[in-house]
């Protein structure tokens, strides 16, 4: 069966009528929330999705529109059917998403003192494909965005490309389209000013052609809209939209 994609959301951090960029990515009866952003319970709510439905919650970097929602998840799953969520996610972000955003309100003195209480935590090595379910298998990749901060995008069944948060990375595009295969990239976008933590839409009309038309954008802003049409070869993810793989 095809792998398929819904994005929960498709704007950027401070997008309201997009909501954070969040998908659903279906492999089978496998489930996978990538990111659990603020806005992701909402948007579970809207197209009637329940948190019971999803298997695993996989987390790229440890912002509050990609892990804001992650206190809801783990609660309402713990006090309605009491399984612990899947989490994947690399080991160097467990401390941090603990200590520095889910301490304080998650905590419960002799009930919750760390993340495994409420999360079923499964490691990922980066640059190491791991198969989270019959038919898909991740591997995490290093890509920049805050200095000093990690942060992983994703290679999907050796053939799909999901940005984090990043910033401009050619050489790596077109590496793996030109070495590894890749046949579809779902990259962020900034559709203006200047690239200091995010990927410019200039920049990616700066790629070649070929590289260009397997790109569909994602985490932009609101205005969106006024963007159609400029954006060469490649084209906006749409929320809620699902897409066959």
């Amino acid at each position: 069966m095809a792998l398929r994609l819904q994005m929960l959301g498709t704007g950027g951090a401070f997008a309201k009528k997009y909501f954070n960029n969040n998908a659903l990515l279906y492999a089978g009866d496998f489930t996978l929330l990538i990111d659990c952003g603020i806005t992701a319970p909402l948007a579970l709510h809207t197209i009637g999705k329940s948190v019971e439905e999803i298997d695993a919650v996989l987390i790229t970097h440890i912002h509050g529109d990609h892990v804001g929602g992650l206190e809801e998840l783990a609660f309402r799953r713990k006090f309605g059917s009491g399984r612990k969520p899947i989490l994947y996610i690399a080991e160097n972000l467990v401390e941090p998403l603990w200590e520095n955003t889910l301490k304080g309100g998650l905590s419960q003195d002799g009930v919750i003192h760390s993340l495994n209480d409420v999360f079923d935590v499964r490691l990922l090595k980066e640059s190491e494909p791991a198969q989270l379910a019959p038919e898909l298998k991740v591997e995490l990749i290093r890509t920049p965005h805050i200095p000093g901060k990690a942060s992983y995008s994703l290679y999907i069944n050796e053939e799909i490309f999901y940005s984090a948060d990043m910033t401009f990375e050619p050489e790596l595009l077109m590496r793996l389209v030109r070495e590894r295969g890749c046949r579809r990239i779902f990259h962020e976008v900034q559709l203006t000013g200047k690239g200091e933590v995010h990927t410019t839409l200039q920049e990616l009309l700066s790629l070649p052609t070929e590289i260009q038309s397997q790109i569909l954008l994602m985490h932009y802003s609101d205005d969106m809209e006024s963007f159609r049409g400029a954006t060469g070869n490649m084209d906006f993810l749409r929320q809620h939209e699902v897409y066959t793989l």
